[in-house]
């Protein structure tokens, strides 16, 4: 078992990880879409759960090129806003991680960060309005950068330290910690990973259902 007290920096996705938002994001995706046709949106439904990790604005771009057969800037934002509409309210509501505080008080000389591939912006508002702004230390990060190049700026800056952990509930997640030299913990309770068992054997990674795991 990983113990997170060896580590000088934790660095945690947000979807699945610290909120059981998956759920919420993968519906507004479908609603975000659904002016196009109901088929289109299951579409894009499939293709955002076979991605997690990658940021909204990756994916709508996907929609409308591959998808839709393509579309505006004007339609992009059209599909951004439509989203944001959808998401916000679940993201005010769906349950967080148990044990954080805990796990926070354990791991007082570590700083923590968020790096997702949710939007920043509405990040740092979901955070402060439900509280949690001020357990993540080194910052709260999310998209419309990528999480490698989030990782690399943060390392380069020395907020994310030499000793630093990942955790993260997607395929992509275990790439960009990889890419950038962070280890990697597989966090499986809230995850949509289809097939993540598979995966973690093959990479020989270490899986908890949740983060509080990392106090034993």
């Amino acid at each position: 078992m990983t113990s997170a007290s060896i580590y000088d920096s934790l660095v945690f996705d947000c979807d699945g990880v610290i909120l059981d938002s998956n759920r919420v994001k993968t519906e507004a995706f479908r609603q975000a879409t659904l002016p196009y046709g109901a088929e289109a949106a299951q579409a894009m439904v499939d293709f955002h759960v076979a991605r997690g990790g990658i940021s909204r604005y990756e994916k709508f771009r996907h929609f409308l090129d591959e998808i839709a057969g393509g579309g505006s800037e004007a339609d992009l934002q059209a599909l951004l806003d439509r989203y944001a509409g959808a998401v916000q309210e679940g993201l005010r509501a769906c349950a967080i991680t148990p044990g954080l505080e805990e796990l926070r008080a354990a791991t007082p000389a570590a700083n923590w960060l968020i790096v997702s591939g949710g939007d920043q912006a509405e990040l740092r508002q979901i955070f402060a309005e439900r509280g949690l702004d001020r357990l993540f230390d080194g910052g709260i990060f999310g998209s419309p950068d990528d999480k490698i190049d989030i990782l690399t700026r943060e390392k380069a800056n020395g907020t994310i330290r030499d000793k630093a952990l990942f955790l993260g509930d997607s395929r992509y997640d275990h790439v960009a910690a990889s890419t950038c030299g962070l280890a990697f913990v597989f966090v499986s309770g809230w995850s949509e990973f289809k097939g993540w068992q598979d995966y973690i054997a093959e990479n020989d990674l270490p899986v908890i259902e949740e983060v509080r795991a990392l106090m034993a």
